[in-house]
């Protein structure tokens, strides 16, 4: 499937990168690359290793818009994550060099940015990756080693594309910055300059089709639209798709509780859990319906004592919770609006759900006259832990 979305221009250069080894025995020598818009060509001596067409994945990725493996029997498509902003960070307009030139106190990096050696398309926007210190882990318009080393972590325990269930999209490599263009780019910031190291995520996933946020193509802005590209054109393609949207969206739903492991020595558990990461913003959304996590920087274990595991699931539950809902609300009001409605709302919803958690050993429902619970369930097989969650009331 080819992906559809804003191109832009990126010109790569070669780079020292950190592979992930669960990807160690492909042949992945020409993603030893950094990704650099042009604006930025002025500041790199060496000569391009190539020019290629991206397409606009949120504010500061890019992604391929044909396929470059498969994976779970689906097609990914290459990613990179820290590609530059187009955006001013300050203001509602486009971010420019001649803007960003006057931020640095060097001459020589002035002069440079004002004289890119590779041309911009003059119908494209420029991008710019800056020194403003954004997050505490990464730059405006690009992406912090920090941040890009928790997302290879997660990606490393991963078999493949998922930790117990819970889907991601893998970090493949690192890529490193040169010293030198660090330094450059540490220059170009309007209060604080960001004092690490700079990288890039290269990274597969399966679109670049978010839940609902600012991102160009999401379920809530045009869903519709995603039925058409994503080829639901029956009834039982449809189920399908929601099926799988449920299975997989409550696996991020419950990562807390399908990841406990104890944690010796403090007399407690430990399991992941997310800071600053968002279902709607974070995830993106694959061909058969199935939700892959991107933004794997947020992702990092926790520890809580056995008294606060129960509670930690539930919190996590209700983090994500309307997120979860919204997203099956889209696809099932224009299932409803294509193919017709059959059984009512809730009870729609729980054979639904009775037949997404099938194959999932860490969760089941309990059904009872006043509600439908969500029952965790641990890999320690703790039964003390285990935990229920009342998703549906009659």
């Amino acid at each position: 499937m080819r992906l559809t979305g804003l191109p832009f221009t990126l010109v790569s250069y070669p780079a020292s990168t950190t592979t992930n080894p669960r990807f160690a025995s492909f042949d992945l020598a020409r993603l030893d690359r950094l990704h650099l818009p042009p604006a930025l060509s002025g500041l790199v001596d060496e000569a391009p290793a190539g020019v290629e067409t991206f397409l606009e994945d949120d504010n500061r990725g890019a992604v391929s818009p044909d396929p470059v493996a498969v994976l779970d029997g689906l097609p990914f498509h290459l990613s990179v994550k820290g590609v530059g902003s187009s955006v001013d960070p300050f203001a509602s307009r486009p971010l420019e060099s001649r803007d960003a030139a006057r931020l640095s106190e060097d001459a020589r990096v002035r002069e440079r940015l004002l004289h890119p050696t590779v041309a911009r398309p003059a119908d494209e926007p420029e991008r710019l990756i800056t020194g403003e210190r954004w997050l505490r882990g990464s730059p405006y318009g690009g992406q912090g080693l920090e941040h890009a080393a928790i997302a290879l972590a997660l990606s490393e325990r991963a078999e493949l594309t998922s930790v117990n269930g819970f889907r991601i999209a893998p970090v493949v490599k690192v890529a490193h910055f040169p010293g030198a263009l660090e330094e450059e780019l540490r220059t170009l910031h309007w209060y604080k300059h960001f004092p690490g190291r700079f990288a890039q995520e290269i990274r597969l996933v399966p679109s670049n089709v978010r839940v609902y946020f600012h991102a160009k193509s999401t379920i809530g802005h045009d869903v519709r639209e995603l039925f058409d590209r994503f080829g639901l054109d029956s009834p039982v393609a449809a189920i399908r798709f929601e099926t799988a949207f449920l299975r997989t969206a409550l696996a991020m739903l419950t990562l807390f509780g399908r990841t406990l492991r104890p944690a010796p020595g403090r007399g407690g558990f430990a399991g992941l859990d997310f800071h600053d990461v968002w279902l709607d913003k974070d995830a993106v959304l694959a061909p058969d319906g199935s939700v892959y996590f991107v933004d794997l920087e947020g992702i990092e274990e926790v520890e809580v004592a056995r008294e606060g595991v129960p509670e930690k699931i539930e919190d996590q539950i209700y983090r994500s919770l309307y997120e979860f809902l919204f997203g099956y609300e889209q696809i099932e009001q224009e299932r409803v609006r294509r193919f017709g409605e059959g059984r009512a709302r809730k009870a729609h919803f729980a054979a639904l759900l009775e037949e997404a958690l099938r194959d999932d050993p860490f969760l089941r429902l309990v059904p009872s006259p006043q509600t439908l619970e969500l029952e965790v369930r641990n890999p320690l097989a703790d039964e003390g832990l285990y935990t229920r969650f009342a998703l549906v009331d009659r």
